[in-house]
């Protein structure tokens, strides 16, 4: 057995492993910056859920990561070793969860409402990547098919980004 363990230890020193690095999960939607700081650039939101990998498990404030070919730092406030669920409550009460790249409220089916301009359109959905049609992300994770800028993610959080 010490063998065994001696051999695989052996095998990630020589193949670059890195064997410290520790999995941590995005609790809320985090903000991915330019530098260690909150006043700093956002380089993209990293959805509520996600697994990281931090380098080493300190006290400290802020860590740096990579993400989607960002390389840049999160609060480690917003972290937790436990997985975190990935089911929503909208504002209105209506569970929503996700299923395979987009999500459906438990009443089945997409959600859609009319607008201003009395065009169909699809209500703010939860996708594991950017739908097509998608004109905003909003800041709980969803994305938003909306229109006009006006309203948008009003029930969400507000808009984390513009497409």
């Amino acid at each position: 057995m010490k063998k065994t363990l001696l051999i695989i230890l052996t095998l990630c020193l020589l193949c670059g492993v890195d064997c410290s690095a520790f999995t941590k999960y995005v609790t809320n939607n985090l903000n991915l910056r330019y530098e260690a700081n909150a006043h700093s650039y956002i380089l993209t939101v990293i959805p509520r859920g996600t697994a990281v990998t931090i380098d080493e498990d300190c006290d400290c404030k802020w860590v740096p990561v990579e993400y989607n070919g960002y390389v840049g730092y999160i609060s480690t406030k917003y972290l937790s070793s436990k997985p975190v669920r990935k089911t929503y409550t909208s504002r209105r009460g209506t569970s929503v969860q996700k299923v395979g790249n987009s999500s459906y409220n438990r009443r089945g089916g997409v959600r859609h409402y009319t607008n201003s301009y009395g065009n169909r359109v699809q209500s703010p959905t939860y996708y594991n990547s950017r739908p097509a049609g998608a004109t905003a992300l909003c800041r709980d994770g969803s994305y938003s098919f909306s229109q006009s800028r006006r309203g948008t993610c009003s029930h969400h959080g507000g808009v984390a980004r513009w497409y």
